[in-house]
């Protein structure tokens, strides 16, 4: 992984990314004609891609609703003690809950964004519980009523190395 650092990034490697971000279920074969690459470059390129950290994963987005959980939540959580064991403690507890399937440490009024999913309110109500015991303090929960933009595509553009920094090397694909 290249860490918090940007990747050096061309004007193929945006349309690969934009393609992915838009259907990640496309074949090599589609995305190498969408480039204008063959198939064994496009597959290094997008190797290359995941090696370096800038593909985390290809997943499929579920449709919560669909599947069994009608209650979608965010839940903000402020802990009660702001000590390195305490948060691990809590941190440990969001991770093992299976209903929280996004959550963020922030700054601001509150410590964590927590995005939770329940099939009822009894278990929002478990999840809760296990959140206060492990040190949530103080928990507001909103109800998702309707989803107005959907996670979407970051907005790409090819950089340029920093000046002084030389270009990336890519190694040629060799055919097998």
């Amino acid at each position: 992984m290249f860490g918090d650092m940007a990747v050096e990034l061309d004007e193929v490697d945006v349309k690969l990314l934009t393609a992915l971000q838009a259907d990640a279920d496309r074949t090599n074969v589609e995305l190498a004609r969408l480039v204008g690459l063959s198939p064994a470059a496009t597959l290094h390129r997008v190797r290359w891609l995941k090696e370096s950290g800038v593909i985390r994963i290809i997943s499929a987005r579920l449709d919560p609703a669909a599947v069994g959980f009608p209650l979608q939540m965010y839940v903000t959580a402020t802990l009660a003690r702001h000590d390195p064991r305490s948060s691990r403690i809590f941190d440990e507890q969001v991770r093992a809950l299976p209903q929280i399937i996004a959550a963020d440490n922030v700054a601001g009024e509150t410590d964590y964004m927590l995005t939770v999913v329940a099939r009822d309110v009894t278990e929002l109500q478990q999840v809760l519980a296990a959140l206060a015991t492990h040190g949530g303090q103080r928990l507001v929960t909103y109800l998702r009523l309707e989803e107005i933009k959907p996670p979407s595509r970051l907005p790409l553009t090819p950089t340029t190395p920093a000046p002084g920094r030389p270009a990336r090397q890519r190694r040629r694909a060799t055919p097998r």
